[in-house]
This record gives C-alpha cells, sequence and structure tokens, in this order.
C-alpha cells in the first residue's frame, strides 16, 4: 500500500517519463469544441484513452450523435476496439458521454513494471484517436 504522498510522487513520475518517451503535442482539451476533450487514464487499475463530452445536455447531445453516425468509420478505419458510452458516470458522480478504448488487461500506476506498456498504449490509441478527430473534425463540428 502507498501513502498518498508516495502515490502522488508515482503519478508524477510516470508523467513526467510519458513526456519525455514520447515528446510530442498532444490535442487533448484544445479541440476547439466547448466541452470535447481528449483524456488519459491511468490508476491502479487501469488504463484508457478517451474522447469525453462534458458540455451542456445539448452540445453532449450534438457531439454524440456525430460521433455515433461515424462510429463505424472510427472502428473500420482508427480503432476497432473503441467503445462507445452515452451515459458514463465519472468518480464524481458527473454524467458525460464518451467513446474510449481500455487497455485489455489490469496494469497499475504503482507498478513501474507495467509502464512502458502503458506508455506505448497511449502513443499507440491516441495518436490514431487524434488522426480520425482531424480527419473528421468538421463533420464532428457541423
Amino acid at each position: 500500500m502507498f501513502s498518498k504522498e508516495e502515490s502522488r510522487q508515482l503519478k508524477q513520475e510516470f508523467w513526467t517519463s510519458f513526456g519525455k518517451s514520447f515528446p510530442r503535442k498532444w490535442i487533448l482539451y484544445n479541440t476547439k469544441l466547448k466541452g470535447v476533450s481528449f483524456k488519459f487514464h491511468f490508476d491502479n487499475k487501469k488504463a484508457l484513452v478517451a474522447l469525453d463530452l462534458e458540455d451542456s445536455l445539448e452540445h453532449r447531445i450534438k457531439y454524440w450523435e456525430k460521433l455515433v453516425a461515424l462510429q463505424s468509420i472510427l472502428k473500420d478505419e482508427f480503432l476497432p476496439e473503441a467503445i462507445y458510452e452515452e451515459e458514463f458516470f465519472l468518480e464524481n458522480g458527473k454524467e458525460i458521454s464518451r467513446v474510449y478504448v481500455p487497455l485489455g488487461h489490469k496494469v497499475s500506476i504503482h507498478n513501474k513494471n507495467t509502464w512502458q506498456e502503458v506508455m506505448v498504449f497511449f502513443n499507440d490509441i491516441m495518436s490514431r484517436f487524434e488522426a480520425f478527430f482531424l480527419e473528421y473534425k468538421d463533420i464532428i463540428e457541423g
């Protein structure tokens, strides 16, 4: 078991190491679409890459409908393992819509032996997610 401080330090070390291993500017919050953002998630149970819709219900529905219309393209050409969840609840109880790709097995940010695998996963999946987004941004924004 790790103390809060040890856990915080490990998380910081992972993200610093990831940034040094894969030094590039990710889109993340800079989608230019209100309430639409990409996220990396890595905790003591799982790792995933997500496209989150977190704005007003009106904006969420607008963007969700576009993402659903593009689902076959996303899965056929970019991310066959993508999961669509129209109603996804964050740990704080907030409801969002999410398209995400989880790493297929359990990993932990507290286990440095899994870090390299997660970094490669993050780089691969986010690169493909961003390629899809940039190619179809005008349709999503529409």
